[in-house]
């Protein structure tokens, strides 16, 4: 089985507008397939540096002296970038959320599909599980992080049904937390309803969220003049924070203005949103939530 299927491959790379000698960054590795399609248009004089912070993505490693593997969370992209001796790069990619290798190996507990123990970590150096949040979180933190990062209609209910059922006995894996929830889970609305719960979870557990306002706030410092943000997300969460950012260069808030009504902002969008096309959908169905939007660095 393929590690992991990238999503937007061709469109989010063109979107770098690579130059051959260039600076690079993949803050995404995986599997490798947008590092490696960024080296095939790199020349012997270019680079290209891969941050990924999960042990399984370095059995991916490439073997090419214009690549170097940065085994870390790509929230410190700017302090790992200075340790190789790199303050400035031509482009940045980041393709978010949880890659085919993470969804498909049941133990790390990231899908639905299997009863599983609830973990979900990113990296296992992390010592917050889902288990933990489920079973430990006051109920007021347990409600905001099912209704804030899942989006989930009925959180108070399923906050009560939760802290009730963990009162009993702790909740340890998939079919038990079903089985807890199951009367807000409609046969016909369940796989839904569950994952929505299972990305709430997920983002509490890897502070996804934190993580892309940290990234994206450093990559402006980054980027040369002409440089290019290429990134793909997969909930409205993440990119209403990428659009946001790109557009004002903040996350709320509005922009301060000069006397002659302009903004100062770091980036200027490059073309419009774009989403995979049915074709694409068809052959990888993990991409027909993704959102591929790109800026370039004034």
């Amino acid at each position: 089985m393929e590690y992991h299927v990238p999503v937007l491959l061709k469109e989010s790379v063109d979107g770098l507008n690579i130059n051959p000698d260039g600076i690079y960054v993949d803050v995404t590795f995986g599997g490798g397939g947008h590092s490696k399609e960024i080296l095939s248009r790199l020349s012997a004089k270019g680079k290209l540096f891969a941050f990924d912070q999960d042990e399984d993505a370095v059995n991916n490693k490439l073997n090419d002296e214009r690549f170097v593997l940065i085994e870390e969370n790509f929230r410190y992209i700017k302090r790992f970038l200075r340790f190789h001796g790199i303050k400035k790069v031509d482009g940045i990619l980041a393709d978010l959320g949880v890659s085919s290798h993470q969804f498909d190996v049941p133990e790390r507990g990231f899908s639905t599909r299997f009863d599983s123990e609830l973990d979900m970590r990113m990296t296992q150096r992390n010592d917050l599980t889902a288990g933990k949040i489920i079973n430990e979180y006051a109920e007021a933190d347990l409600r905001r992080v099912l209704k804030e990062y899942g989006e989930v209609d009925n959180a108070h209910g399923i906050m009560v049904a939760i802290s009730k059922a963990r009162n009993i006995e702790p909740i340890t894996n998939t079919a038990q937390l079903k089985t807890v929830l199951d009367r807000f889970l409609p046969p016909n609305k369940i796989n839904k309803i569950m994952a929505q719960i299972y990305q709430a979870l997920r983002i509490e557990v890897n502070q996804e969220i934190q993580v892309l306002k940290e990234f994206l706030e450093q990559t402006p410092e980054l980027l040369n003049a002409g440089g290019r943000l290429s990134v793909i997300s997969y909930h409205s969460l993440e990119d209403r924070l990428v659009k946001r950012y790109m557009r004002d260069g903040m996350f709320e808030g509005e922009p301060e203005k000069d006397v002659f009504g302009n903004i100062d902002v770091p980036f200027k969008k490059s073309g419009g949103l774009i989403i995979p096309t049915e074709s694409e959908i068809k052959i990888n169905n993990r991409a027909r939530s993704a959102k591929l939007r790109i800026a370039e660095k004034i």
